[in-house]
């Protein structure tokens, strides 16, 4: 007997299987089964003598969708329904006891939960690969001088290791995003039925222990109704991966013709179809056009969570295709940015030669005027003026004669041309977190402390 004398409509049937992908759930919903069966067999529900035949059957399941050998069919509604007519074949009507106590519910919300700490722990795994790739590179070209940039024009000059450093410390917030999407999806929902409870008094938190959560949830009707640590995974890998879009962007131009600061290792480059001299930076540009997919799925499970009364609606269905398509996406778009890591080769000429523009010791020169007494904005203005004479000159600003630049400032004099030798430039830099040798060195030796405590 059932509630309905008709079959769904074929119309309806196509949006609502959604069995072609919560699939990915049914190692978690197996896992789940397994110790809510052991949480039945203590309350009486599930015998002594049913329990291991009910957890020998549902390990063999697990088996078979690890192993790629579980058979999904048509008529399989979502993945619990596709375990629970598997496990029929197997024990026969022993099946139908296992679902006594939850609803698919708190069912699906707990097997989400699982996923969600599995999949933000193997994002900080991840992360941490590609930081320590920052690193190791930081520490190779920690006096490798190259030009730093703002606007995309030359500004002040930075060694490439501190450079690389800046996406170090992107990436370790990023880790702490993800760690923080993990705590917030370790309270299981278990145990509080469709909405309001359920009639058994199940071990709520000996279940939770058992599947690795630190606690459960205090609140029935939130329980079910609850996606923010989806929302939470979401974020950090929509920041994760514009952080990764951004590296990627510097990439393709550093690697480019006309800027040749590096070189991508072949096998993370592509070729033309009709140019046969192009080597092509296609992994890094895929790299600037994941973020928007990934910032995507956040804002659509934003918008089927928006004004959605409470407890359940099916509308909650739509949390399973942008959670795994930013699952696939972040990493996929870590691994392969280790990999470019790995083979990225620079030119320390080409860095050198951009680094050594004079016109980026331009702030060099107002500090030296501030240091005589001159307030910085005027300071900054009797520069600005001598760069305006260079740049109509075609001259650089060593070039100047003294008398010339005495015209702007008297308290400008032979220091001047000292100050513009390049080796100042960087190492006067000394402020904690600056590109000097010192300042360097610090930040590598704190890098590296965090890299070793990040787990």
């Amino acid at each position: 007997m059932s509630r309905f004398r008709e079959d769904p409509d074929p119309r309806f049937w196509r949006l609502n299987r959604s069995v072609d992908f919560d699939r990915r759930l049914a190692p978690y919903d197996l896992i789940q089964s397994r110790a809510h069966a052991a949480a039945l067999n203590r309350i009486g529900v599930i015998s002594d003598e049913e329990l291991p035949e009910l957890d020998r059957a549902l390990a063999e399941i697990l088996d078979e969708v690890e192993s790629g050998r579980f058979e999904f069919l048509p008529a399989d509604e979502d993945v619990h329904m596709a375990v629970e007519r598997r496990l029929g074949d197997l024990v026969g009507a022993l099946a139908g006891k296992l679902h006594t106590g939850r609803s698919r519910n708190d069912q699906v919300a707990t097997d989400i939960a699982m996923a969600a700490i599995a999949h933000s722990k193997r994002a900080v795994s991840l992360i941490r690969t590609t930081m320590g790739e920052l690193l190791d590179l930081a520490r190779r070209h920690r006096d490798w001088a190259m030009p730093g940039y703002t606007h995309l024009q030359r500004a002040q000059p930075v060694y490439l290791g501190h450079h690389l450093l800046a996406f170090f410390w992107m990436l370790s917030r990023d880790a702490t995003r993800f760690q923080a999407a993990a705590e917030a999806a370790s309270v299981m929902p278990l145990g509080s039925g469709a909405l309001a409870g359920v009639n058994w008094e199940i071990d709520r938190r000996g279940v939770a222990a058992e599947l690795g959560f630190k606690g459960i949830t205090p609140n029935s009707l939130d329980s079910t109704s609850n996606r923010d640590f989806i929302l939470d995974y979401l974020s950090a890998a929509s920041i994760c991966t514009t952080h990764l879009s951004r590296l990627g962007s510097e990439l393709v131009v550093w690697s480019s013709t006309e800027f040749g600061f590096c070189r991508i290792a072949e096998p993370f480059t592509s070729g033309s179809s009709i140019m046969p001299q192009k080597q092509n930076p296609d992994s890094a540009e895929l790299l600037r056009a994941k973020a928007p997919r990934v910032i995507g799925d956040m804002t659509t499970l934003l918008g089927v969570m928006h004004a959605l009364p409470l407890a359940y609606g099916k509308d909650m269905q739509e949390d399973k295709e942008p959670f795994f398509d930013a699952v696939d996406t972040v990493e996929a778009s870590l691994e392969m940015t280790a990999g470019i890591l790995e083979g990225i080769v620079f030119d320390r000429e080409r860095l050198v030669d951009a680094a050594g523009d004079e016109m980026l010791a331009a702030t060099e020169v107002a500090d030296l005027l501030v240091r005589r007494g001159m307030p910085f904005r005027q300071a900054h203005g009797i520069v600005g003026g001598l760069v305006r004479l260079c740049v109509e000159d075609g001259r650089s600003l060593s070039e100047l004669t003294l008398e010339e630049v005495r015209l702007e400032s008297e308290l400008l004099d032979d220091e001047y041309y000292e100050v513009l030798r390049q080796s100042s430039w960087l190492e006067s830099k000394r402020s904690e977190g600056g590109t000097s040798s010192e300042s360097l060195s610090r930040q590598i030796d704190l890098a590296s402390e965090v890299l070793a405590g990040l787990s």
